[in-house]
């Protein structure tokens, strides 16, 4: 028998994704699903054959209806503030889909609301559990030290079509808060201040800015530079980027693919040292949002906070409001949480 009971909120495309991971989860059973759309929750969970769930389009129906022990919400960003707020009002931890919210004032909302609860919130920053991206920040602690430089390379050319396609900073607020979390997950530094140039290139086919160069500020002393575009025809980077990490030992290499390599120096020499190559111990097991509902779980059975939890999440997303701020104002800014 499982252990936890789920209700899901959001039946679109990354709720179905979310669905299949809570029914194949043997720690999990999926109650009730719910959807703002009348028959959407229904339609999921007949495709995924879940018979006898409680389905329906209000949150608080659910909660009375299905009596579960978890929230998983699977809304747009523009919903996250509201459905975190009642599920955690009603006594229920939450796992949520990043990012956190829409804006600075709902994350802080939504972080207060878990401390008044006495409640688990986390964000499922999925792409943070890949299994050579902690084989990469292994390295860099073992092999590499304190970083002082940390790059990413995010180059794809993405032909979407629909909502992102109109927006105003597409990149920046759909796809670089994964990059700028991994930056914090490998380095253990937070951001301190940004300057962002935020761009559009004549051939893009978005209306917004498609394209981003960012140097954050980062305790430590840390810089941590970002380069991305939606808009690179050709020569693709992977969906993790392509990253360079430097150290007092050292440089880390990643491709963002295969197993990370550090070039460790083993003898100083009068111009270039001499570096031998080191590859990372990559460790199998769960990736994606199945690793970040399992990590979810540990929490709720240790009370340990896991990946994610909401105030450390908010401040990943802080380093996208203040990239945008900067972006706007053509000067660096300061980053607050």
């Amino acid at each position: 028998m499982a252990k936890y009971k789920a209700l899901l909120v959001g039946a679109g495309g990354m709720g179905r994704q979310w669905g299949k991971n809570l029914k194949a989860c043997d720690e999990t059973e999926l109650v009730g699903w719910i959807d703002i759309h009348p028959g959407a929750a229904e339609k999921a969970a007949a495709k995924l054959e879940l018979p006898g769930i409680f389905t329906g389009t209000d949150l608080a129906d659910g909660i009375t209806a299905a009596r579960p022990d978890f929230v998983v919400d699977v809304t747009i960003p523009e919903a996250h503030h509201d459905v975190t707020l009642a599920a955690l009002a009603a006594g229920l931890p939450v796992i949520g889909e990043k990012p956190m919210a829409d804006t600075m004032e709902r994350a802080r909302a939504m972080v207060a609301a878990s401390e008044r609860a006495k409640r688990l919130y986390m964000v499922s920053q999925s792409r943070r559990y890949n299994n050579n991206l902690s084989a990469l920040r292994r390295l860099i602690l073992a092999e590499i030290g304190l970083l002082g430089i940390l790059n990413s390379d995010f180059y794809i050319g993405a032909h979407f079509g629909g909502f992102r396609d109109a927006m105003k900073s597409p990149l920046l607020v759909d796809m670089a808060i994964h990059t700028f979390d991994a930056a914090r997950y490998l380095s253990g530094a937070d951001p301190v201040a940004v300057y962002c140039d935020e761009f559009n290139p004549p051939w893009s086919w978005y209306q917004g800015n498609a394209g981003a160069t960012v140097i954050f500020e980062m305790t430590g002393g840390l810089r941590y530079t970002y380069r991305g575009s939606w808009c690179a025809e050709g020569g693709h980077t992977s969906w993790e980027g392509e990253w360079r990490a430097a150290g007092p030992k050292g440089t880390a290499l990643w491709n963002g693919t295969t197993a990370p390599v550090a070039h460790v120096v083993k003898e100083r020499g009068e111009f270039h040292s001499k570096s031998e190559a080191v590859e990372g111990a990559v460790e199998a097991g769960h990736e994606g949002i199945a690793a970040s509902l399992r990590d979810f779980l540990r929490a709720l059975d240790t009370g340990q906070p896991p990946m994610g939890e909401c105030h450390d999440n908010i401040k990943s997303l802080a380093m996208v409001f203040g990239a945008l701020e900067s972006a706007s104002k053509r000067q660096r800014v300061a980053i607050t949480v």
